[in-house]
């Protein structure tokens, strides 16, 4: 609804632009009037406001000097035309959303690129960053991990893949398309011992994997 509106009221303050400048012929003058009545009404009537009865010139009709059958048969026409703009602007968005679903049919596959640049999270000892799409809806993981070992000091593991943490995400097909939620989740697991404040040698453990964070995008 707003992004609907504020289209609306950019429409209409470049076409009053035009009116003020006074360059248009009376002809194009007149149908532009037209243009910003019918977009006003249209307005209005998404915004459940009242509606405006004018006259053919786009004038607003005065009910001191127009007679009660008149208005009622001005304020038919204006509502036929209202609702005749808001059936094309529904069966356009249709035709769209059919269009689009027709095209996600006809492409077998997708990918999503996916570049790590950092990892900012202070853990204290090596971890796993774990990276995957998930749905949010179905409750579930829709694709494999992608898995890059990061070290206590900030950087991975494997120092020549700095600045080419790189990974693809493939084989998605239309129906992931049409889910109504993806989510990017990204898993950080710490690698090491038990307690951070553990410093007892003889009860000193290493190797073990907790789970230490998760982050996730709203939707892709």
């Amino acid at each position: 609804m707003f992004r609907s509106v504020r289209h609306m009221i950019y429409d209409l303050i470049e076409w009053r632009s035009q009116i003020l400048s006074g360059t248009l012929p009376q002809d194009e003058l007149k149908e532009l009037k037209k243009k910003v009545t019918a977009k006003i009404d249209y307005g209005n009537r998404i915004l459940d406001l009242d509606l405006v009865v004018r006259d053919e010139d786009g004038n607003i009709l005065d009910p001191e000097q127009t007679s009660t059958i008149s208005l009622f048969r001005a304020h038919e026409i204006a509502s036929k035309q209202v609702e005749e703009r808001l059936q094309e602007e529904k069966s356009q968005k249709q035709n769209i959303d059919i269009n689009r679903q027709a095209k996600f049919a006809a492409t077998p596959s997708f990918a999503l690129f996916v570049n790590l640049k950092n990892v900012v999270c202070k853990i204290g000892e090596d971890a796993e960053v774990l990276m995957s799409l998930y749905d949010p809806l179905e409750c579930k993981f829709i694709s494999e991990n992608y898995l890059v070992r990061w070290s206590s000091c900030g950087l991975p593991k494997d120092i020549d893949r700095l600045h080419n943490l790189r990974a693809v995400f493939t084989d998605l097909g239309s129906k992931d398309l049409k889910r109504e939620k993806i989510s990017f989740v990204c898993q950080i697991v710490r690698v090491g011992r038990m307690e951070l404040r553990d410093n007892n040698t003889r009860k000193l453990t290493s190797g073990l994997r907790r789970p230490f964070g998760v982050a996730g995008t709203s939707e892709l």
